[in-house]
């Protein structure tokens, strides 16, 4: 037995977190009848299960890495009629979606899946999944900036991880600069507005890897499909991840 919204991700219709919102809202059916109680287990052999009255088929799971353009929006459907990411994926059979999200103006390395649980795994913050991003910034870099950055920043009202900051270049004459931002959580627009709470506005952003994944090999608007050995490479960094360090155990009572 299985919980819904995880049966619904690993289905291949949408994130866990996006399935929650399906059944929440009352586009899930169970057995003929509409479902909208969260965490209801099924057996997905069993069950018959449909989504806007389509019934769900297990596929098999795919794993795919996209250099996202500019000026697309990381989504399955989008209701302003602009371009998605799945577009670019157009010659595949399953229905894939994308792991988190990059802005509509932000470039760079984007997966996609089927896997539910792959992607939460890459998504959750407790699993520790370093995405490294360049960005092009008004204004110069100061020491404080950086030491700012580097412990963790105030955004709506709870404190971000430290994030791994480098300078790469700045141009005094026309005072902008190029930084590399290293982070392991999700939060939306994050490292625009990080850079931003230190006085240093985004102007380009480019997501240059996820883990140890980069973009070699593709150009903007081209995927390819996860080797093995990298998905099963991901799923060890994010399971040696969550394990708990030293000084985080319980200390023992007596």
């Amino acid at each position: 037995m299985e919980r819904l919204q995880k049966v619904i991700a690993n289905a291949g219709v949408a994130s866990r977190r996006k399935a929650e919102t399906l059944i929440a809202t009352g586009h899930v059916t169970l057995n003929g009848e509409v479902v909208k109680e969260m965490g209801i287990k099924v057996d997905s052999t069993s069950d018959h299960i449909e989504v806007d009255g389509v019934p769900l088929t297990r596929e098999r799971k795919v794993y795919y890495v996209l250099y996202k353009p500019r000026q697309v929006i990381s989504a399955v459907t989008d209701d302003k009629k602009r371009r998605v990411v799945t577009e670019y994926l157009d010659d595949i059979v399953e229905r894939v979606y994308p792991i988190g999200r990059l802005d509509y103006d932000t470039s760079g390395l984007l997966l996609l899946t089927n896997d539910g649980d792959f992607a939460n795994m890459m998504m959750h913050p407790k699993y520790k999944v370093d995405k490294t991003y360049i960005a092009k910034v008004g204004g110069l870099p100061t020491t404080d900036m950086l030491r700012q950055l580097r412990k963790g920043i105030v955004l709506e009202k709870r404190k971000t991880a430290p994030a791994k900051v480098k300078v790469i270049s700045t141009d005094r004459r026309k005072n902008t600069a190029i930084l590399s931002v290293t982070i392991h959580e999700g939060m939306n627009h994050q490292v625009k507005n990080m850079l931003a709470a230190v006085g240093l506005p985004v102007t380009k952003l480019k997501r240059e890897t996820y883990g140890f994944l980069t973009l070699d090999g593709l150009v903007s608007g081209e995927y390819r499909a996860l080797k093995p050995i990298e998905v099963a490479e991901f799923k060890k960094i994010a399971e040696q991840n969550e394990k708990p360090t030293h000084k985080n155990k319980p200390k023992r009572r007596y």
